[in-house]
């Protein structure tokens, strides 16, 4: 099979299934996986497919929103180098809270075709996940806001008060010494909900969000288990976290990096235990 015609076929079926593993792609085509994995990086840079996880999905489900569409493209290296550091931290069979947002949203494409129990909020991560066979996907309701496609407001945190996560992670509009913020209110009473339901509570924020504040505080640092950031993160915000007793993963930017480094990352001495 040519080239061109070979990705047609892959672009073809990720698209009308929403989410194929490579087994299904290597027995469509019937080229190695070793020339799959080729031209799904080859679609992947192009735009047309997301790679995942032991597969693709198609790109075009989840950008639908003007607000992600606005955002998607800020740092989009740095968000995508989150969510697989992420993704590493994540053990199959776990349950998992996914916050709305873009940074959050690359967490999901990493996730998709893992075997997970996922609890979200986001329509457009719920839309990414839902046609991946291996994940149990819990959506929670309430007031959508139609800008981003995330639930929030009193019916969410209703939904999610008999809800228990091994971990919840929750994006962050700005984080400094005094802790974490987002910009909108009724959002940020929505994340407090989802704090009470992990075991464990991790932000995934880029570097450009440290040193910030938005309109409303969602916690303290001292309430933060564990933030994901990426490598530029600038050594007195390294600081401020280590002070803080805050555990930190930096994603390296380039995916070819070793990944040793950022797939586990020791609390420092005196920091708090994951218990609540």
């Amino acid at each position: 099979m040519l080239v061109e015609s070979r990705r047609r076929t892959l672009l073809d079926l990720v698209s009308r299934q929403g989410f194929a593993t490579l087994e299904e792609l290597v027995k469509a085509t019937g080229a190695s996986e070793s020339t799959i994995r080729r031209d799904l990086e080859a679609l992947d840079q192009a735009g047309a497919i997301k790679r995942t996880h032991g597969g693709a999905v198609c790109s075009g489900e989840v950008r639908s929103m003007p607000a992600l569409d606005d955002r998607v493209t800020t740092a989009a290296e740095e968000k995508r180098a989150i969510g697989r550091a992420i993704c590493d931290l994540i053990e199959d069979g776990e349950t998992v809270l996914l916050d709305g947002g873009t940074t959050t949203l690359e967490v999901a494409r990493a996730l998709v075709g893992r075997p997970l129990q996922v609890v979200t909020n986001s329509l457009p991560i719920a839309a990414l996940l839902a046609s991946s066979k291996e994940t149990d996907l819990i959506l929670i309701g309430g007031y959508v806001y139609p800008r981003t496609g995330v639930a929030m407001g009193p019916l969410a945190v209703a939904t999610m008060q008999g809800i228990r996560v091994r971990r919840a992670v929750l994006g962050a509009g700005g984080i400094t010494g005094e802790g974490v913020f987002n910009s909108n209110s009724l959002l940020v009473e929505t994340e407090r909900q989802m704090m009470t339901c992990g075991q464990e509570i991790l932000i995934a924020a880029d570097h450009s969000k440290f040193g910030r504040q938005s309109l409303s505080k969602l916690c303290g640092l001292d309430e933060v288990d564990r933030v994901v950031t990426d490598s530029q993160l600038s050594d007195p915000d390294r600081e401020m976290l280590e002070e803080a007793g805050v555990a930190l993963t930096i994603a390296p930017i380039n995916p070819i990096e070793d990944n040793s480094d950022h797939r586990t990352s020791a609390r420092t001495p005196g920091s708090r235990s994951v218990s609540r």
